[in-house]
């Protein structure tokens, strides 16, 4: 066996470096079709196959259909959003305020994906140093969701503008668990070139030879790597 045995054909290697590359955070081009049930389960059982510190696990997965519990969730966006509004200011709180972050009614399905905090008990192998690790894992989960959603034609928003007590309240939450991430879902009418904060001017995309360290922080590599991150760069 050679070390390029295991690799994936060259057409599936792009197919996964598209849905890295061409994942979106849908807000705005929910469309309202049905998401069938056969696709939910395979986005479902995608998020679940993400690896997990001691294999915890420590996922679950709340699908909302329910538009009062939906309009609940929008009315906690709304609060956490205009105060969130008021820490800018000038020309910065216009654009803010100009910004569509959710899709919490528009999209057909809602998905609190949450991290179970006593999962696997109170010594998870790895996890003695870095408490926190259940929370890395579960975020694993949700990129796994997002990737497999890209593929499958459904966009994807983060609704991370909400306070999670409250969203805990809202959704009867036991006091151990987590609400780690909740996502709009549905088709779109497009998924745009662009990430949408980028393309209206709120941050660009840094450069990658700008974050790659060797050896110790703030050594730029001596070897062809850093050279070819300027190339693509100024490409």
């Amino acid at each position: 066996m050679t070390a390029s045995s295991y690799r994936f054909s060259e057409a599936e290697r792009r197919g996964v470096y598209r849905a890295m590359f061409e994942r979106r955070d849908v807000r705005s081009q929910f469309l309202p079709d049905r998401v069938p049930e056969e696709v939910l389960k395979r986005l479902l059982e995608a998020a679940h196959h993400a690896p997990s510190v001691g294999f915890m696990q420590p996922w679950d997965f709340i699908v909302i259909e329910s538009r009062e519990v939906r309009a609940s969730i929008l009315e906690l966006f709304n609060e956490a959003n205009d105060e969130a509004a008021t820490r800018f200011s000038g020309e910065r709180q216009a654009l803010y305020r100009g910004l569509k972050l959710q899709g919490i009614l528009e999209s057909p399905i809602n998905l609190c994906i949450t991290c179970d905090r006593t999962r696997g008990g109170p010594h998870v192998l790895g996890r003695d140093s870095v408490i926190e690790t259940d929370l890395f894992s579960t975020c694993l989960a949700v990129q796994n969701l997002w990737l497999a959603a890209r593929a499958e034609g459904i966009g994807v928003g983060w609704v991370s503008i909400i306070d999670p007590q409250k969203l805990a309240n809202t959704l009867g939450l036991p006091e151990h668990v987590y609400p780690l991430a909740y996502l709009c879902l549905g088709y779109v009418s497009e998924f745009l070139e662009k990430p949408e904060l980028e393309a209206k001017g709120w941050r660009s995309r840094l450069p990658l030879a700008s974050l790659v360290h060797a050896d110790l922080w703030g050594q730029r590599p001596a070897n062809g790597l850093a050279g070819s991150f300027d190339d693509e760069q100024n490409a």
